[in-house]
């Protein structure tokens, strides 16, 4: 799908400052951290307790999270592929632009395809994606099943669901690999927090 507009007679404005100098203002780049993984493998609870600690520690933080968005933004979609590709791509627009005002914008969704991953990537500023791959066994997943989700699709009652009867594409070569086994979510976040200051963001003030 094309980032073109369709609109005609649209360009785009630039600000007085660019992004390195509203960074020196604002005390520092912002990043998108993206969480993949299956359903149930703690994206969203491993981003919230990050977001927590770098907000009490004085980063600008900010959560974008798959089902919250679901009940606006892209309300209007659902699971097929072509409709999880217009997902992520309104979702990777909004983090590109929550970046672009020097936030750490912790953006967790399934996104289940390589391809759209790498669109988002290509938007955001570069080396300021960093990709986190919540690498949790499905059986994990499937035991959690906080939404009751795997059971309705090992039961046939919902259609096209990631990592049962829609395929799930892992990433090769992340950031962060996050093999939740044993770990706390504590010890989950630290390590993503670890994880982030490496590439050069969220730094200590």
């Amino acid at each position: 799908m094309s980032n073109a507009p369709v609109s005609s007679n649209v360009k785009w404005h630039h600000g007085e400052l660019d992004e390195a100098s509203r960074q020196d203002l604002l005390g520092g780049p912002g990043c998108v951290v993206w969480f993949t993984g299956l359903s149930g493998s703690g994206k969203s609870t491993v981003a919230r307790r990050v977001e927590r600690l770098l907000l009490e520690e004085g980063s600008r933080a900010y959560v974008l999270d798959g089902d919250n968005l679901r009940h606006g933004l892209n309300g209007d979609l659902g699971f097929s592929a072509a409709d999880r590709t217009e997902n992520i791509r309104r979702v990777g627009e909004v983090a590109r632009l929550m970046q672009d005002a020097g936030l750490v914008v912790l953006s967790a969704f399934v996104s289940p395809y390589a391809a759209d991953r790498r669109k988002v990537r290509s938007r955001v500023s570069e080396g300021a994606f960093i990709e986190v791959f919540v690498d949790t066994p499905l059986e994990v997943c499937e035991s959690r099943d906080p939404k009751g989700l795997y059971k309705k699709a090992r039961a046939g009652e919902i259609a096209n669901f990631t990592g049962i009867s829609a395929p799930y594409e892992a990433p090769e070569a992340p950031e962060i690999h996050l093999k939740t086994a044993g770990l706390s979510v504590d010890a989950c976040a630290r390590f993503v927090i670890e994880g982030i200051r490496a590439h050069g963001y969220a730094r200590r003030a």
